[in-house]
């Protein structure tokens, strides 16, 4: 009797504190702030036609991410199969990373249509990050800011 009621203990236990065995939710945070220095020699020079600031993202941990994508919100509210502006994959090889810019290339990860680059955005419109790191997906709204000098 003592036995089945520690048993049935254990398992109520379990279950009150399954979210131990749950996956940890991916936070995403953005920023869109002007090009330093050291963004200028990794992307060989700044665009001045960009109309808007350099767009970072970073999340909570160190992802093997499997896609990115980046949306227009118009698109994903009229359109049932939205085109993606920046879409970039990975089959196995992707470097874990906590963070990237809009349009700067990842180790390890390729755009889904070969010769792709990612489309400029533009300010004043709201756009959705997708991330997939294997069966982990998150997603982040932003509305990237204009340049500034």
């Amino acid at each position: 009797m003592l036995v089945a009621l520690a048993v049935l203990l254990g398992c109520i236990s379990l279950y009150l504190n399954q979210d131990w065995f749950a996956t940890e939710n991916i936070q995403i945070h953005h920023r869109s702030r002007p090009a330093r220095q050291f963004l200028s020699r990794r992307n060989k020079r700044p665009d001045p036609q960009q109309a808007v600031n350099p767009v970072f993202f970073w999340w909570n941990r160190n992802l093997k991410l499997t896609s990115i994508k980046v949306i227009a919100v118009h698109e994903i509210e009229t359109n049932k199969y939205p085109q993606p502006i920046w879409h970039l994959t990975s089959d196995s090889n992707s470097v874990p990373t906590k963070e990237l810019i809009y349009g700067v290339p990842v180790r390890g990860m390729r755009p889904s249509v070969k010769g792709a680059i990612p489309d400029p955005l533009e300010p004043g419109v709201k756009y959705r990050l997708f991330i997939e790191a294997g069966q982990i997906k998150a997603e982040r709204e932003f509305e990237p800011m204009g340049r500034t000098p």
